[in-house]
Parts: C-alpha cells; sequence; structure tokens
C-alpha cells in the first residue's frame, strides 16, 4: 500500500531543557507496552553515529540492567544499505558504486591540479587546493545541485578573477566526473544522498508495517528532508524535532532568517507542508529530569528575530526558577577558563553520580581542559579527539620525515632523535645518551656540514681532538645507513609517493626499535599508534592516485595530508566526565552542561569564506548563505543552555587581545538588564581565586643571594686578564666555571655571533700581520682579503654572514692596510696573538695571570704599545682608569715584567684599542689617556689585593655584588638565580 492511501502524518517535538535522547527512549518504551519482542521491531534513525550510541545508552539506562531487545537504530548519515530490504525486482542500493575514500579523493583532484599550468607546482599546495575543492564537491551534492549552472554565474561586469576561478574548476565538472566513472566510484555525499533516497522510494512504494522513528534531525540536508516527509507520511512513522519552539509569537516566527534558532526547523516544517501548530508533543515521562518551562522562554525572547525585539520592553521577568542553575563566569583569559572548568568538572566528581559535559567549538580550550584534568589523574572523554600529527606516533612520522629532508640538520635531527619513541634498537635510556653526546661534540654551535655525511665528518674531527668516543661515531654510521634508502627516495625529482612512504615507514620503525621491542610494536601500540598506521597504510594504498613529485616535498606534503585526521580513545576514559562539540550536545545532556568559549568568531564561528565563489555567486548557484552555520550553533546554544545546571564560560582576552562576546550572551545581558536580573546568574568570583590558589605557594620564599665559600684548594690559582674582569664584577661566574666546571653550551645551529665575528676578524689580521711581519707587500689589500676567507671560511656560507660581515671586514681590510702603511715607519717590531704569562706572589702560593695580546709594537725608540682589537663597543678611558676594564692595563703589566713570549721587557708607552667596526669610518685609533705604566702599575696592584681577598678562606663568590656595574654578559645569572633576589634590597644587591 503507498503513501497515496495512507496520508497520516506525525511529527512531534521533544522541547528544549528535556534531555532528548532519555525522552525519546522512554516514548518509544511506553508506546511498545509490555511486549518485549515489540521493541525490536522499531527502527529509528538518529542524525548521526554518536547520537545512535547515545540512544543506545538512554535505552540501557531506561531498562535498569534488565535484559532488553533494542530497536534498530541507523544513523540517517551513514545508511548502511544492508538495514535496506530488496525491491520488487530484488535490487539493492548497496550495488552502487563504492565511496571513495576521502585520502583517495584528495590525491586525485591534486593530480588533476598538478597538471595545470597555473598550479604553482607545489603537492602540499596542491594538496590544500584538493580540499577545498572536496568541500565544494560536498556542498554542491549535498545540496543535490548540477555544475552545470557555474557557467551562468559570472556576468560581465565581474572581475576577471572569478573567471578565472571558474575556469580553474573545470576540474570538478569537466574532469572529475570521468576520474570517479574509470574507477567506479562515487562521491561520498553523492552516494549518501543514494541511499537516503534509496530508501525513502522503497518506503514510499512499500511502506513498512513496522514502526519507524526519525530523531533529532533539523533536515539540513535536502535529501534527508525529503526522507522525512516519507517516514512523516508512514502508516507507523513518527518525526521527532529536537527543540521546536512552539511558544513563540506569530511575528517573531515570520521574522526568523538563517541566523535564529529555529531557522533550521521553520525550514524543514515548510518543507514538509506542516504549520507549527500541527507539532505535537512527545510524551514525556513523569520521571525524566527536565529544566524548568521558563529557561526555554527566556532563552527564545533573549534570540527573537531583531524586528521583534522590541516586545522585550513588556515581555514579564521570568520566575526564580526559570534562571536557577544557570550562571555566567567571565575569564581574564584562555588559561583561566580552562581552570575554572577544570575545577568545576573535577568538583562533580565528589557527588556519586553526577556528570559533567564542557561544550565547546574551541578545540585548543578543550585540550587546556583536559591537560588541566590531569593534574588529578582524569582523563576526559573528547569527541573531538586528538589532531593525530600531535599524538606521539604522528609527531614522531613527522619528525622523522623532517630530520631526512633536512639533512641531519641540528634542530631537525635532536627534535627526532630525542622523541620518546626514538631508541635505533637499544635500550631508550642508552639512545638518549648517546644523542647528548652527539649534540655536545658536534651539533652545538655552528652548523656542521650537510646530510649525514657533514656530521659524520664532524664527529671525525671531534674523535681526533678527543670530544667524542669512537663508539658514538659507529652509533651514528648505523643511524646514517639505516636513513639512507629514505634519503635517497627523497633526493630524487621524481619520486613515487608509495615509495617515499614505505620508506619512511622501514626507517620510522627502524629508529623506533628498543633492545626489546621491535618497531612496529612500539610505534602503533594503542588507539594512536592503530590511528596512525591505518593513515598510512591508507596513504600507501592510495600512493597511485598521486604523480611523481620532487622527494624533498614529501614533508610538507604529509602534513597536508594528515591535518584534519583525529585519533579517539576507546577507552580509559572516565565515565562520568565529557567534551562535546555542539552538535553532539544537542541531543543528549549531562547533570551540569559547561557552555566554553562563548566568544564571536569561536562559537558562533565566523562565517566560513568561499575560495570559489562570491556571495551573489553562492546565491545564485543555489548553495546556502554561510550564515546558516550561525543559525545551526544558535539552536545548538539553545538545547544546551535550557538544561538544568548550566555554566557559561568566555575568555576576556585571548593573545593579549581583547574578544567580544558572543551575541547570544550580548544578548541575554540585555534581557536580564531589563528584568533587573543580570546579576542573578554570575557566579561568585570564588571559581577564579579558587583555580589562582592552585598553583600559588602559602609563602614567598626567595632564594637568598649564593655565596658559596669553596675551600682554597679548589680555588683557581690561573685566570687570564679577560676572566679577571669577571672576577671583579661576577665572582660568582667564576665560581661555576672553575670550580663547578660548568661550561655554557653553544646554541643550536647558531649563526657566529659577535665573539665569532670578532674571532674571525682577530684570526684574519693574525694571519696576514703573521705573513708580513716587517715590510707590507704591494698587493697586500689583496692578500689581507685572502687571510679574511681562509679565517671566514667556517662561516661564509652563512646568509648574514656573507651579506652584513663580509662587507664589512673588506672595507676593515682597507683601513687596515691604509692604517698599517702609515705607522709601520716607527716601529722596529710586531708581535700578533702573542702569550704572555706573570707570576703574583699571593697569600696562598704563586698564582698566574696569562693572556693572549693581540699586537703589541716595539717602537724604534724601545718602548712598547699594547694594542687591542675591538670589532665591538670600546672602553672609555674613564672606565679603565676607575679600573672597571682592567685587560689592557694587566697586558701592559706583564708586557712591562718581559711576560709576552719573544717581547722583552720594556717600558709600555701606549695602550690602545682599535676600534674596527667596519661602518663608517671603518675602524678608529682609540688610545687609553693617561700614563700607560701608571695605569699598569694600578691595574697591578689592584689585582695583588683581589688575590690576596679570595686567598682567605671566608671570603664567599657572591653573584654581583656591585649592581651598578653588572656584567654585559653573563652565563651563569640564571644558576645564581640573581632575578630571584637582586630586588630584595632596594636593588643594592648582595
Amino acid at each position: 500500500m503507498g503513501l497515496t492511501v495512507a496520508r497520516r502524518r506525525t511529527v512531534s517535538t521533544i522541547p528544549a531543557g528535556t534531555p532528548f535522547v532519555d525522552a525519546l527512549a522512554a516514548g518509544v518504551l511506553a508506546q511498545r507496552g509490555a511486549d518485549p519482542l515489540a521493541l525490536a521491531r522499531v527502527t529509528v534513525l538518529m542524525p548521526t553515529r554518536r547520537a545512535c550510541l547515545a540512544l543506545r545508552d538512554a535505552f540501557l539506562r531506561r531498562s535498569a540492567g534488565a535484559a532488553l531487545l533494542l530497536p534498530r537504530i541507523m544513523p540517517l548519515g551513514d545508511i548502511d544499505p544492508d538495514e535496506i530490504e530488496p525491491g520488487a525486482d530484488g535490487a539493492l542500493p548497496g550495488e552502487a558504486p563504492p565511496a571513495i575514500s576521502e585520502l583517495r579523493r584528495k590525491l586525485l583532484l591534486t593530480r588533476l591540479i598538478l597538471k595545470r599550468k597555473d598550479s604553482g607546482g607545489r603537492a602540499e599546495q596542491a594538496v590544500r587546493l584538493a580540499a577545498e575543492l572536496a568541500r565544494l564537491l560536498d556542498q554542491v551534492q549535498t545540496e543535490r545541485l548540477s555544475f552545470d549552472a557555474l557557467a551562468d554565474l559570472v556576468p560581465e561586469d565581474y572581475a576577471r578573477h572569478w573567471q578565472h576561478t571558474l575556469d580553474f574548476l573545470d576540474i570538478v565538472t569537466a574532469h572529475w566526473p570521468g576520474v570517479l566513472a574509470e574507477r567506479g566510484l562515487l562521491d561520498p555525499a553523492a552516494r549518501r544522498n543514494l541511499m537516503i533516497e534509496a530508501l525513502a522510494a522503497r518506503w514510499r512504494a512499500a511502506p513498512p508495517a513496522d514502526p519507524v522513528i526519525a530523531a533529532g534531525s533539523t533536515g539540513t540536508v535536502p535529501a534527508t528532508a525529503e526522507l522525512l516527509g516519507v517516514i512523516a507520511r508512514l502508516p507507523q512513522g513518527e518525526v521527532v524535532l529536537p527543540g521546536l519552539d512552539r511558544d513563540a509569537d506569530d511575528a517573531s516566527w515570520s521574522e526568523i532568517d538563517e541566523t535564529h534558532p529555529q531557522g533550521a526547523l521553520k525550514r524543514l516544517l515548510d518543507r514538509l507542508d506542516i504549520d507549527r501548530d500541527q507539532v505535537a508533543d512527545w510524551p514525556i515521562s513523569g520521571d525524566i529530569a527536565a529544566t524548568h518551562p521558563g529557561r526555554a522562554r527566556v532563552l527564545s525572547t533573549a534570540l527573537r528575530p531583531a524586528a521583534t525585539t522590541d516586545a522585550w520592553r513588556s515581555e514579564p521577568p521570568p520566575p526564580d526558577a526559570a534562571l536557577a542553575g544557570l550562571e555566567r563566569i567571565d575569564c581574564p583569559g584562555p588559561r583561566e577558563e580552562a581552570g575554572v572548568i577544570a575545577l568545576r568538572m573535577r568538583e562533580a566528581l565528589d557527588e556519586p553520580g553526577r556528570t559533567v559535559a564542557l561544550v565547546t567549538r574551541d578545540r585548543t580550550l578543550a585540550r587546556r581542559v583536559a591537560a588541566e584534568l590531569r593534574r588529578w589523574g582524569v582523563e576526559v572523554d573528547d569527541s573531538g579527539g586528538q589532531p593525530l600529527a600531535e599524538t606521539a606516533p604522528g609527531a614522531f612520522l613527522r619528525l622523522t620525515a623532517a630530520l631526512v629532508a633536512a639533512r641531519a640538520a641540528p634542530l631537525a635531527l635532536l627534535g627526532a632523535l630525542k622523541h620518546p619513541l626514538a631508541a635505533g634498537g637499544t635500550k631508550p635510556g642508552t639512545f638518549r645518551a648517546r644523542v647528548r653526546a652527539l649534540e655536545r661534540a658536534v651539533l652545538r654551535g655552528p652548523r656542521p656540514g650537510a646530510g649525514f655525511e657533514g656530521v659524520a665528518k664532524a664527529l671525525r674531527k671531534a674523535l681526533r681532538t678527543g670530544e667524542a668516543p669512537a663508539a658514538l661515531r659507529r652509533w651514528f654510521d648505523r643511524l646514517a645507513a639505516a636513513a639512507r634508502p629514505f634519503a635517497e627516495a627523497m633526493e630524487r625529482e621524481d619520486a613515487d609517493l608509495g615509495a617515499l612512504a614505505r620508506a619512511h615507514l622501514a626507517f620510522a620503525e627502524w629508529l623506533a626499535a628498543s633492545n626489546v621491542e621491535d618497531g612496529a610494536a612500539r610505534l602503533w601500540a594503542g588507539d594512536a599508534g592503530e590511528a596512525v598506521a591505518a593513515f598510512l597504510t591508507e596513504l600507501i594504498e592510495a600512493a597511485d592516485a598521486m604523480p611523481p613529485l620532487a622527494g624533498r616535498d614529501y614533508p610538507a606534503l604529509l602534513d597536508s595530508l594528515i591535518e584534519g585526521r583525529v585519533a579517539r580513545p576507546r577507552y580509559g576514559r572516565h565515565p562520568r566526565l565529557h567534551i562535546w562539540g555542539p552538535l553532539e550536545a544537542r541531543l543528549q545532556q549531562a547533570d551540569v552542561m559547561i557552555l566554553g568559549g562563548l566568544n564571536e568568531g569561536s562559537w558562533p564561528p565566523e562565517p566560513a569564506v568561499d575560495p570559489w565563489l562570491s556571495r551573489p555567486m553562492r546565491a545564485r548557484f543555489g548553495l546556502p548563505a554561510p550564515e546558516r552555520r550561525i543559525g545551526l550553533s544558535a539552536h545548538d546554544f539553545v538545547q544546551c543552555a535550557a538544561a538544568r545546571r548550566v555554566v557559561l564560560t568566555r575568555a576576556e582576552k585571548v593573545e593579549g587581545t581583547p574578544t567580544v562576546p558572543s551575541r547570544w550572551l550580548a544578548r541575554l545581558d540585555n534581557l536580564l538588564r531589563g528584568w533587573d536580573r543580570a546579576e542573578g546568574i554570575a557566579a561568585g568570583p570564588e571559581w577564579l581565586g579558587w583555580h589562582a590558589t592552585l598553583d600559588r605557594p602559602d609563602a614567598v620564599r626567595p632564594a637568598a643571594p649564593p655565596a658559596p665559600r669553596p675551600p682554597l684548594a679548589a680555588r683557581p690559582r690561573r685566570l687570564s686578564v679577560t676572566q679577571i674582569e669577571i672576577w671583579m664584577r661576577d665572582p660568582y661566574a667564576i665560581y661555576a666555571r672553575h670550580i663547578l666546571r660548568l661550561k655554557a653550551l653553544d646554541p643550536l645551529d647558531a649563526d657566529p655571533g659577535a665573539a665569532e665575528r670578532g674571532s674571525f676578524v682577530h684570526n684574519a689580521l693574525e694571519l696576514f700581520v703573521g705573513a708580513y711581519p716587517d715590510a707590507l707587500p704591494a698587493n697586500a689589500y689583496e692578500r689581507l682579503i685572502e687571510c679574511g676567507r681562509e679565517a671566514f671560511a667556517p662561516a661564509l656560507d652563512r646568509p648574514a654572514v656573507w651579506a652584513f660581515w663580509w662587507p664589512r671586514f673588506e672595507r676593515i681590510a682597507r683601513w687596515f692596510v691604509e692604517t698599517e702603511r702609515a705607522r709601520r715607519d716607527g716601529l722596529a717590531a710586531i708581535a700578533s696573538e702573542v702569550p704572555g704569562r706573570l707570576e703574583i706572589a699571593a697569600p696562598a702560593g704563586a698564582f698566574t695571570l696569562v693572556a693572549r695580546a693581540d699586537r703589541i709594537e716595539r717602537r724604534t725608540g724601545g718602548g712598547l704599545a699594547v694594542i687591542d682589537y675591538k670589532t665591538g663597543s670600546v672602553p672609555s678611558g674613564t672606565e679603565i682608569a676607575r679600573g672597571l676594564y682592567p685587560q689592557l692595563p694587566l697586558e701592559a703589566a706583564i708586557a712591562a715584567a718581559g711576560g709576552f713570549d719573544g717581547v722583552a721587557a720594556a717600558a709600555v708607552d701606549e695602550i690602545a684599542h682599535w676600534h674596527l667596526s667596519g661602518g663608517e669610518p671603518a675602524g678608529e685609533l682609540k688610545p687609553v689617556k693617561g700614563d700607560a705604566a701608571e695605569l699598569a702599575a694600578r691595574a697591578h696592584a689592584g689585582l695583588v689585593r683581589l688575590i690576596a681577598e679570595f686567598d682567605d678562606p671566608a671570603t664567599p663568590y657572591h653573584a654581583m655584588p656591585d649592581p651598578e656595574h653588572p656584567l654585559a654578559f653573563n652565563d651563569y645569572a640564571h644558576l645564581a638565580r640573581i632575578k630571584e633576589w637582586a630586588d630584595l634590597d632596594g636593588g643594592d644587591g648582595p
């Protein structure tokens, strides 16, 4: 019997504020009576698979543990063809072509994009364009439109850009249908429509004799709306709508648009040709705990269409019960918001059986809350899952790809090798120790040579100098050998994606293997490992859809393909705490509903920007306006906010930028202020206060300034002239360096800094002066440039050095040659980079002062000039006279005593700095004012007193004893915790 005979229509609604799936389950059980088999004959269609699971759980709750034959529960969006009975002809819709996998579709679209001349040729960019094309395909097929209409969308007065866009869309209009047909596949949205339409046609022609209930859908998919219409006309069919506002006045109902919470339901009723007053209330069991109906009325009033908000003035205030259980917390930032939410969720666990759900669109907030809950050892069930790229195996895959692509550059190498999954066939602890040894030996400071070969060469050099053991070299050789097949695949310009993925997989599994488990067992363990393994398997199977690509593009391509994939744990999460997206929360409720991230741009989201069609073009084509998503989000908000206990939260600032409260919060604020009820829903400040105290200590006890007093035997008896300044200004740095023997590590992959650049210039001048100590050659400038190339060789490949410091050195070289020609006539000899030493008698025994002078000149009259090259700032004569910079005066004292190798003792007539900046001017002679011999004598006497003071066991090695004159660079400031105590005494130091 067809539907032309049975005209019965049954459409009902479960109002907002009533737990949807619990009310639905209770109603279905009540309708079926006492017959235990009657329930199994019922078919219930729900919007999503998660909604199906929620309804199943609701039936089990209602059964109180008794045995129960459940209805046949099916998801509307993913109907299994096996659930559809064959027609009279025996045909099954399941015989239709299968749906193409999302990954294969993306790769096939990428192939079509790369064939175009305007594609740019970059695989990862093409993949992102392919994802947008796939999204357009889904939208068009969901709305059951034809791409044939695209040709008429661009009038002549539109910008030429839009014509180019439509030309690009030939990929989906002209080429894509053939690609699918050739492979016997369908787009997912097209096949979903086919299944729904087949079910609708089957039921239209032969209505089922058993009850069919479609519940929870708003009918935004046209095929679904058509099926709902068929079900509403079945003899035993029923459509149950979520939260239809049957109490809204007619004026408001007529003004409802896309952005209104009731917008989707209004469109569905119009499509079903049903008036709102024909919709009945679903029978609600008396034991279902529902919210006071005044709550839904408040929300409906607050979210009236803008044209009817004048009715607020005449709206009577709601009873107190309508707002009971509704709270709002405005937090300073996302960290505080996540902390307060976690506190509210943790509090609920103290009450047996209470459930709590955080509902949010903000995935960052969800992850923050999950992390906060871990402080109490609580793992929360997050329906959004964890991005696959951020799981441990996902991150390991990305890091190993980046390691090989970057040719073992220090950051990429350590990023992969320090991952917890990396073991390389050894004990993880042993492996990490070798990685740290490799880091110290060759990866700190300037980058070693390119590739694994460059690191191996640096290791050989470290082995010769004793900085690395031979075992480290053998270990690294095994690592390089394991990576070689993957590296060779990535060097190809026409690499096969499947071959790349297999080589990547082999290397990743080798690196993940430990001494007791193989790599596959460690890498693919757990839910995240299984999800990543499934992704890689799918990638390898679909790789034939991708054209050959440059191997170096593989890491970026991998990142693009894994984007959007998530891993969802199946167990090990708390049964009473949940994090839901708004769609999951629409049909289920927890005892406490926390609606988080209620800011504009988050909830509701910003309208999506269509990269292909403008708004007028979308409208002419028949696609829905982007604002439709706002209406659906508004409906989700109302469904959640109508629960019995609700907490509304938002962050007032995100990343330092003020936020705008969600439009629904703003509407609710305005309405409640008119009723003088705004303060009634504001939660007390204690929640923010409690969160702040979680990490606040009972009392702040700053560390006292360090004052170590090591025994005399441990105190240094030899220091350089440059370290004397450090000893004076920060004795603690000498303690850390020479007594504790702590040495600051160089940065990873560091560009040469000021010290290195100064060394390059010093080395170049040393080479030049050493080669020509007497007369300068005719081509002195060219020879100095050659010396510079030799000195700068380790860093000339660095862009900053080549572009900035090398031109400066060329100017320095020109100035230096000119200065030398003018200066050498009055010199008898020059000593360059000459070592020196001076023994000083002290209470605890002899103390040795050592130095390496940049330049010592012997004048023809017999006197000496001690010169220091400075590429950085030059201390003033006043600072030197006050003893703050004793280097040059102390070198003068050593020279006067004959302490420099090859330089006979003589009076020092001059001490000077040569400022070699390479700027304008390129160099300057800066003699130190005053009598050089007197400055040397005073510096020597001051050093004798300093040595004697520290030869007293009671003298501590203070940190920064004179805060007025701190060191410009201090590698040990963090160790001394200077920032914790420096201001305790008004900035006066210890």
